[in-house]
């Protein structure tokens, strides 16, 4: 068995799912869309430029979940789901996916996005293991707004796998291959410990790294 790990947004999926369910909220009319708007692109925009805070944007993202009771979040997220998320699913993807699948591989998705915009994703790919930011939630099971732990981003996702593989039984240099795909710089922790870091629609930053260290990079989509 080898492992073959993925990253979500830019990676799997043409989109970044945090940032459009952001904007799913505001042209459902369910948050204030100026403010919204306003801190959503302002914590994207230093995603891209690999300044984020992490924790301030997870309070900021798992507040906004605790404004919902539990059913009128699922309620929202599965129309995000279909409006948003199912139509943006490449076969090029599914392919990939497959592959590594019908190789026998263990395949896990390793994202800074929190868990529960990221589980249902998950299991659309047909991906059993999901690492993610981890919100807190109630007795109810609705999001408190808090942060389970630390953040899955930059050096965290390295932390977080090593921990899940630890729960396994495994251990990461036991396995003869191990690949992750990523788009993005914040991810050269986890792809500079796999044997096949593969830059995946890799960004400017990533792909001038790969291209220093030798590592391919796979272009999925070309829009």
């Amino acid at each position: 068995m080898n492992l073959a790990l993925f990253d979500l947004d830019h990676t799997l999926l043409p989109i970044d799912s945090d940032h459009e369910w952001g904007e799913f909220l505001v042209r459902s009319g369910v948050v204030d869309a100026t403010e919204f708007t306003r801190r959503n692109d302002g914590f994207f925009a230093q995603y891209q430029a690999g300044t984020l805070d992490a924790v301030e944007y997870l309070e900021f993202s798992l507040g906004n979940l605790a404004l919902f009771p539990r059913a009128r979040l699922d309620e929202l997220h599965a129309q995000f789901m279909a409006e948003v998320v199912l139509p943006a699913i490449r076969p090029e993807v599914v392919a990939l996916l497959k592959q590594h699948h019908d190789a026998g591989d263990l395949v896990a998705i390793v994202t800074a996005t929190n868990q529960f915009v990221t589980k249902p994703i998950a299991a659309a790919l047909g991906v059993e293991h999901l690492i993610a930011a981890m919100p807190e939630y109630d007795a109810d099971g609705n999001v408190t707004g808090k942060l389970v732990g630390t953040p899955t981003l930059g050096a965290g996702k390295l932390t977080h796998t090593h921990a899940w593989l630890e729960k396994l039984g495994k251990q990461l240099g036991q396995f003869e291959r191990s690949y992750f795909y990523s788009d993005s710089h914040n991810d050269i922790p986890l792809l500079s410990v796999v044997t096949h870091p593969v830059a995946t629609n890799p960004n400017a930053a990533l792909s001038a790294h790969a291209s220093l260290h030798g590592w391919p990079s796979l272009h999925l989509f070309n829009d």
